[in-house]
């Protein structure tokens, strides 16, 4: 068996800032509200929709992950994309970054596991490397929430807290044994799924229903989440699947050099930190500036973090994510 280790990092959010006081003029709500629930002060939007997309965030942060690993485009041999607001209904994310990105023929997969997208991806990309199928893999996570949000009063329990943004990881194949991904591990519950939900479109609802109806009421074409259920699930799987991955590799909390989460919540994030005692320096949060970009979000703050110097080779880094499904997921590597 191979191994894989991240070889290249790279990020992108649209130019677009949104504050909670720029929320405040569509909805019912203020800078205090949004902050003390979720500690979000800001997010980015897409501005034009004509210009920008979840494909083509997706393509600019592959662009430097790949220029990062110091590799050629056309030593990408497969691509995973995780996302659930793709730029169309069918086909899927993956195959539009391989044609913008001029990539020679390659397999092409999506990954719809939400909050846990990318962590999922990464454990698919990891298992192809390990088995020796494939040496470089392009692991991108992205998202346009904004063009599909409730942006009134209705929605604002749930439309405050998600941004835009995009963020790739290349994934090669590792000649030091010990060194990249240690384990990852990937988890569902499926009786939980409408609590955190989209339900219409869907093919349950579909194209001639929503002709007919045309009811701009319907709440069902906006996101829903049972916010206080959610995040009670939330911080147990966050803990046990944090604990599962220290255990199958014989660490404790205590080896933890950084802890990504996904980026929820600031205050799942304060309370996972507070339990496994970690200092400020070993958890890394950026949802104060980007919201919640689900898929994206682990890659962005990954490579933030990565960016800034506060990951070093040769640490243990963490990443766990908790989601829609519901799912939830970790992974362990030795930078």
């Amino acid at each position: 068996m191979y191994q894989s280790k991240i070889s290249g990092l790279g990020k992108y959010v649209p130019e677009n800032v949104v504050t909670n006081d720029d929320l405040a003029k569509l909805m019912d709500t203020n800078d205090a509200w949004i902050q003390e629930r979720t500690g979000i002060k800001e997010r980015r939007h897409i501005k034009d929709y004509n210009e920008e997309s979840t494909a083509s965030m997706g393509v600019k942060a592959a662009k430097i992950a790949i220029e990062r690993a110091g590799i050629s485009k056309d030593d990408i041999d497969f691509i995973v994309f995780a996302t659930l607001s793709p730029d169309y209904y069918f086909p899927g994310c993956g195959v539009q970054v391989q044609e913008a990105l001029d990539i020679k023929t390659c397999p092409a997969l999506d990954v719809r596991n939400q909050c846990s997208g990318f962590v999922y991806a990464l454990s698919v990309a990891d298992q192809f490397i390990k088995t020796g199928m494939y040496k470089n893999v392009l692991v991108i996570g992205a998202e346009n929430h904004s063009g599909g949000l409730d942006f009134t009063t209705r929605g604002r329990s749930v439309s405050v807290i998600f941004g835009d943004g995009a963020g790739a990881a290349v994934l090669t194949r590792s000649d030091h044994n010990g060194q990249g991904i240690l384990s990852t591990h990937l988890h569902s519950e499926g009786k939980h799924a409408l609590e955190l939900s989209l339900k219409g479109p869907s093919t349950q609802k579909w194209v001639p229903e929503i002709i007919e109806e045309n009811n701009q009421e319907n709440p069902d074409y906006y996101p829903y989440m049972n916010g206080q259920f959610v995040f009670k699930n939330a911080v147990t799987r966050f803990s046990e699947v944090i604990m599962e991955g220290l255990k199958e590799n014989g660490l404790a909390v205590s080896d933890i050099d950084m802890l990504i989460p996904h980026q929820a919540n600031l205050r799942i994030s304060q309370f996972i930190q507070k339990k496994f005692k970690l200092s400020d320096d070993k958890v890394y949060n950026n949802i104060q500036k980007y919201g919640n970009t689900t898929a994206a979000s682990i890659p962005i703050a990954l490579t933030e973090a990565w960016e800034e110097g506060k990951i070093k080779e040769g640490d243990k880094v963490v990443l766990a994510a908790f989601g829609s499904g519901f799912t939830w997921a970790s992974a362990v590597m030795s930078w």
